[in-house]
């Protein structure tokens, strides 16, 4: 590294959304910036979401008006900036009237298409007959005679951090995973930062004007160990919220918002074509952990609540995979976890070299809360740029029209006639135009270099070491993509015993380019 290289103006401490949002929109501004990720981008909360861009509709119960027409404004933004991994959702809402009235739950909707009605992009709500046809064929058919029906987005949460960050650095910013901070401290006006680089095993450190800490659970967690705790800085309720993924519960791709005797919900998504998710929990949690493991109590929560609803039951032994993230919500005395609010707050000391810290927060909201940040931040450190320019800009790979997805999806198809359907819808629901990379100049399978299983070719590995910041095969399988829920355990093995081999590789390969 170069000298020139360790001096910024903003430090990010923190590789989830809200991380990767507000190095992307700095380094966009001109901003020097570096963002350090201890693990994985989006290795923690960002990628154990529901995996929804939505306004929240279950909010409205709280009066929570604001934080869901903000979301909306946000939903529609994301679905054009982003049409390679967010596309539209319908969602159907099965009617119990001894958990919610028929009428409240109309208002509930009219009052969202309300609110979103401005920049309408998706299908109003409307009511439905579950008596009959594709929406009430899997569900209880004793149990469910009318439903509604009202549309969100889906995204592809691990690869929305991952694309923030690409285009960050693409911007300029250092983006630095695997490299923990040890310790921030003020010098001279600017912030000494010591880091250690995990695979490298080296501790070096660099100065900033400015530090975000955008930890997410281990936001509080961070200030309380640099002593950087002060009499405005806000407690933190950790909540973790668990999923399951089982086999498919019913045919077609739309989800099911499912009422529970707790006045919770809980969704069923499609997910991979083959399988169905099912969540969230909410279950309390005191300190911030990683590899955080689903319960048996949220187990049992889960399938009782898919059990309640779909004709095809499932247990324990259905589960194929679990995931689980701690969410760092806005302590509200007295308020129960799904009451307690999902906005966000930022918290910046400028006593001294400024730190800004960001509490709270939700996949939704990641875009504006990095724009309002940055416009923080760069007031306290004075940088020249402060026009916000993150809402019309497309992330790498979407610079096509979501409402002409059926037209690049056929033109890619005729550009790449060689590979099979099940890969190029893979391609282009993950990579969007940014597939074009890695398959340039390749015109059959077989150049596409060594073949691991279930769709999965060294060019794509070395595009994602080259591009996005993949260092391990749990990064490459279950964060850049989903493929490892179908690779056999021998063949995840052999991924990640030519991992180092291919890091080496491709991360000279594709320097400079």
């Amino acid at each position: 590294m170069s000298l020139g290289s360790l001096n910024f103006d903003i430090c990010v401490i923190g590789g989830g959304i809200n991380g990767t949002a507000i190095a992307r929109d700095a380094a966009g501004r001109g901003i020097r910036t570096v963002l350090f990720e201890r693990g994985d981008l989006a290795q923690e909360t960002s990628s154990s979401s529901t995996k929804l861009i939505h306004g929240g509709l279950r909010y409205l119960e709280y009066y929570e008006f604001r934080l869901v027409r903000s979301a909306l404004q946000e939903r529609n933004i994301m679905l054009r900036t982003a049409p390679h991994i967010i596309w539209p959702l319908n969602f159907i809402l099965p009617h119990e009237k001894h958990l919610r009235p028929k009428l409240l739950i109309r208002l509930g909707l009219y009052i969202y298409d309300y609110l979103a009605k401005r920049d309408r992009l998706l299908a109003s709500s409307k009511s439905l007959s579950l008596k009959s046809g594709e929406y009430g064929k899997p569900l209880i058919e004793s149990k469910y005679k009318a439903g509604f029906k009202y549309s969100d987005c889906w995204v592809d949460d691990s690869r929305l951090v991952t694309l923030n960050a690409v285009d960050a650095a693409d911007k300029g910013a250092d983006i630095r995973t695997y490299t923990s901070v040890e310790k921030v401290e003020r010098k001279g006006g600017r912030w000494l930062v010591t880091v250690k680089d995990a695979m490298a095993n080296q501790e070096y450190c660099i100065t900033a004007k400015s530090i975000v800490n955008a930890a997410g659970p281990w936001v509080r967690d961070l200030l309380e160990r640099q002593k950087l705790v002060s009499g405005n800085t806000p407690e933190a309720r950790l909540v973790k919220g668990s999923h399951i993924i089982v086999p498919r519960l019913y045919e077609g791709q739309h989800a099911y918002i499912l009422q529970q005797k707790d006045k919770r919900i809980v969704f069923a998504i499609p997910y991979e074509n083959e399988f169905t998710l099912v969540g969230t929990t909410e279950e309390g949690v005191e300190v911030p952990q990683s590899d955080i493991r689903i319960s048996s109590s949220e187990i049992d929560y889960l399938c009782a609540a898919a059990n309640r609803a779909f004709t095809r039951k499932i247990g324990p032994d259905d589960i194929l995979w679990a995931y689980s993230g701690i969410r760092p919500l806005l302590e509200e005395g007295g308020k129960s976890d799904k009451a307690v609010t999902r906005d966000y707050k930022l918290v910046l000391d400028n006593e001294g070299a400024p730190i800004l810290s960001v509490f709270g927060g939700k996949i939704t909201t990641g875009r504006s809360l990095a724009e309002k940040a940055v416009n923080l931040i760069g007031e306290a450190i004075r940088a020249k740029n402060k026009n916000s320019w993150t809402s019309k800009r497309r992330l790498p790979g979407g610079d096509f029209d979501y409402q002409n997805r059926q037209n690049f999806i056929a033109d890619q198809a005729k550009k790449y006639p060689w590979l099979p359907k099940d890969i190029l819808e893979r391609y282009i629901r993950s990579y969007g135009t940014r597939m074009d990379v890695f398959l340039k100049n390749i015109n059959t399978l077989e150049n596409m270099g060594k073949y691991y299983g279930a769709g999965v070719y060294e060019a794509e590995i070395g595009y994602l070491i080259g591009f996005e910041f993949a260092k391990t095969a749990e990064d490459i399988l279950f964060r850049r993509s989903k493929t490892g829920l179908f690779l056999s355990e021998k063949e995840y093995s052999g991924l990640a015993q030519d991992m180092p081999a291919l890091r080496e590789h491709y991360t000279h390969h594709y320097k400079g380019l």
